[in-house]
């Protein structure tokens, strides 16, 4: 856990116990319009990210106590968020969750290799942006990268999203490959995504 003395930012891995809901709340304000198509209508949304965390596979940042941003990952199989096409269905029914499913499976991210950690975006608050909050959820992130022996960090970013690709290529990713979606356009709202990496320089044995 680490704590910056200027903004009283305080962040830790994982999100601490009782914290889920807030979690997806965050989660859903970023990636909402996003996911919006599949999981729709926000409280029903909410409720489903919130039930279905891997926890253990965040970063948190609180202020007074309050979680105020989180940055998830992927490594050794798990994201932060979980849930089962079964689950979906579930919890929308047949045919609302057939589609749900359909349309979540555009999203599934290449496997990455046992050296790459994969980052699962960045959700912030809204009322503490500008504050180098993202910042440093990346660099906890890279912190576990490191410890997890990793030699480097994948992301991908949509392009209707240039305040976080500029976040990104303040700290260190660079863009290496770009895919055209014009398809998802009218369903999803954006045309392409771009892949970018940071390498890891000093990698250490970790714990999975």
């Amino acid at each position: 856990m680490g704590a910056d003395a200027r903004t009283g930012i305080v962040v830790r891995r994982g999100v601490a116990a009782g914290s889920e809901r807030r979690a997806a709340e965050l989660y859903w304000e970023a990636f909402g319009r996003k996911l919006g198509p599949a999981l729709n209508p926000q409280d029903r949304a909410v409720r489903f990210i919130a039930g279905h965390l891997n926890t253990d596979r965040a970063v948190s940042a609180y202020l007074d106590g309050w979680l105020v941003g989180l940055a998830g990952y992927q490594h050794g199989g798990r994201a932060l968020t979980g849930g089962t096409a079964r689950d979906v269905l579930r919890e929308y029914g047949v045919v609302k969750g057939l589609k749900g499913v359909l349309i979540l499976s555009l999203f599934e991210r290449r496997p990455a290799d046992s050296r790459q950690l994969v980052m699962d975006g960045i959700a912030v608050d809204s009322q503490v942006r500008s504050r180098g909050v993202g910042s440093l959820l990346i660099e906890e992130v890279a912190a576990v990268a490191a410890e997890r022996g990793c030699r480097e960090i994948r992301l991908d970013v949509i392009d209707t999203n240039p305040r976080a690709r500029a976040l990104y290529e303040r700290r260190g990713f660079s863009a290496v490959r770009t895919e055209r979606t014009p398809y998802l356009r009218s369903l999803l709202g954006f045309g392409s995504v771009a892949t970018m990496l940071r390498a890891v320089p000093a990698c250490q044995d970790g714990t999975p």
